[in-house]
């Protein structure tokens, strides 16, 4: 087995905490981020129990595009070249749904942050590298004004639109990839018992490990190999189509475009 990099968004709960000790237990050398900095350390003192190692992890609020700018940055800094890149970290019911740059905070963390993970860590990837995007089997059509704008939208529909633009943005890079690179799309399964599942629904969910499993597989098992742009569905145990729109070309680039024109709005 080749020892991999993995940065993995969201590492300190859920399925990205399961995904991340099961990567250590392989040998992978994991690098997780979090938001808060109490759940970081613990998560780092248990993962190097695991590996004997000393385990560099990064904080920041993937709902502020200057803190995801900034946590490029210090990857860039501190961290090896990666092999792969696992977003996971995500929001569906929050108490606070506009941010302070008037976003709707589900299009901010699960759309616009992985985007600019992505494109900023571009030149910090491995030619073979992996782009996991954790998606969701919730999916409904994008509007695309929403992703930079903060409109009356239910919990359910923000985040459905969410993840659908995730996957779009996902596809279309995917179809422009010239070289080894590898964009997949994940649903880790349906009402697992999270954090944010119990928070939004107010039910304990499913068994966590079945989102981690797969997690860890799309990371570096050879079923995902050579699966461009594929779609995993883990309801369903196989990869399947998504939504009509994820593999439609031309509302997948209308979403990349809007994404990197309304990244360079706000940067000015």
């Amino acid at each position: 087995m080749t020892k991999k990099t993995i940065l993995i968004t969201g590492a300190t709960d859920g399925i990205g905490k399961d995904a991340a000790f099961r990567l250590a237990k392989l040998g992978h050398e994991v690098l997780p981020h979090g938001r808060s900095e109490t759940k970081l350390k613990s998560l780092c003192a248990e993962l190097e129990a695991i590996t004997g190692a000393n385990v560099l992890s990064f904080r920041a609020d993937l709902s502020e595009t200057k803190a995801v700018r900034s946590l490029v940055d210090e990857v860039k800094e501190r961290a090896p070249k990666l092999d792969v890149l696992l977003n996971n970290a995500g929001v569906f019911a929050t108490s606070k749904p506009k941010t302070e740059e008037g976003l709707d905070v589900r299009f901010a963390v699960n759309t616009i942050a992985p985007f600019m993970l992505t494109e900023g860590l571009s030149d910090h990837l491995h030619q073979e590298a992996r782009i996991v995007n954790i998606s969701s089997a919730a999916q409904a059509r994008v509007d695309p004004s929403a992703l930079f704008a903060a409109p009356r939208l239910s919990d359910g529909a923000a985040y459905a639109q969410s993840k659908l633009a995730l996957m779009m943005w996902t596809n279309r890079l995917a179809s422009l990839e010239s070289g080894q690179r590898l964009y997949v799309s994940v649903n880790p399964a349906s009402m697992l018992g999270t954090k944010m599942v119990k928070d939004a629904f107010g039910v304990n969910g499913g068994d966590i490990g079945v989102g981690g499993d797969i997690l860890c597989r799309a990371a570096v098992s050879d079923e995902f190999a050579g699966k461009q742009g594929a779609y995993y569905d883990n309801d369903a145990k196989a990869f399947g189509p998504p939504h009509e729109d994820a593999l439609d070309t031309q509302r997948c680039s209308e979403i990349l475009e809007s994404l990197r024109s309304g990244l360079a709005r706000l940067a000015q």
